[in-house]
């Protein structure tokens, strides 16, 4: 009931920027997968801290 309350709270441009880090979310996870498959270490590297910054992004979003 919290999360509905909250969401309705905000306002259009942080629904919009929650969105649009959930769908780089679900692309850099695919990113990480195939560089984890190809065995490839730099890009692998690269998803990672991607992940972390869009982790980060999210929480502050949540905070709010």
């Amino acid at each position: 009931m919290k999360q509905v309350i909250s969401s309705v709270k905000r306002k259009p441009y942080e629904r919009k920027r929650i969105a649009v880090l959930r769908m780089e979310l679900d692309y850099e996870l695919a990113t990480l997968y195939e560089a984890m498959e190809m065995k490839d270490e730099e890009q692998k590297g690269k998803s990672i801290k991607r992940l972390e910054k869009i982790r980060e992004e999210l929480l502050k979003m949540k905070a709010m």
